[in-house]
């Protein structure tokens, strides 16, 4: 497994991760933008605006973008972004790290080791500590940021979707 910035020679692999996201509808947290995107090109432009404050959008933060590719095939069986910075609403609800699992790729232990390899590189930005946060149904993700050294901190409405609850958790570098 390797965890690699994104290119255009994985560009077959990036429109293949996330069209399994596309046709169930399915949430592609840490994708920074991929869902919305039309070509990779264009996904590839935005989180080139995104390593810098100067060129990310008022409402972004800088952030770096991620793919983990599973070298035996250079399948992309997940996707994880770092965001250096948090603004008032990731300091509420999106944290530093976002991350997602092909569907076709979960239960696999692949989200634990990415996550693990995305922490020694905010360690290498310089970062002491990370917000992460979680849907509390969500147990699969919750188990990874434990495994991670999570320690959860609460569980505050989520303001997007009415009803939601969402968790908090922080990992000490």
């Amino acid at each position: 497994m390797k965890l690699i910035e994104p290119t255009m020679d994985y560009d077959r692999q990036i429109q293949a991760y996330r069209s399994e996201f596309l046709f169930p509808g399915a949430s592609m947290d840490g994708g920074g933008g991929l869902r919305k995107c039309g070509s990779t090109a264009e996904w590839l432009a935005l989180i080139e605006r995104l390593k810098r404050s100067e060129t990310a959008a008022p409402e972004y933060v800088r952030s770096s973008q991620y793919i983990y590719v599973r070298e035996e095939d250079e399948k992309i069986v997940g996707v994880i972004q770092i965001r250096h910075e948090l603004n008032e609403y990731l300091k509420k609800f999106g944290g530093h790290i976002g991350y997602s699992v092909a569907p076709s790729e979960r239960r696999k232990g692949y989200a634990t080791r990415m996550l693990a390899e995305a922490l020694g590189k905010c360690r290498e930005a310089g970062l002491t500590w990370v917000l992460i946060t979680c849907f509390p149904e969500n147990e699969g993700s919750r188990r990874t940021i434990q495994k991670n050294g999570g320690v959860y901190l609460d569980t505050i409405p989520y303001e997007d979707t009415p009803g939601q609850m969402i968790e908090r958790y922080r990992i000490d570098l």
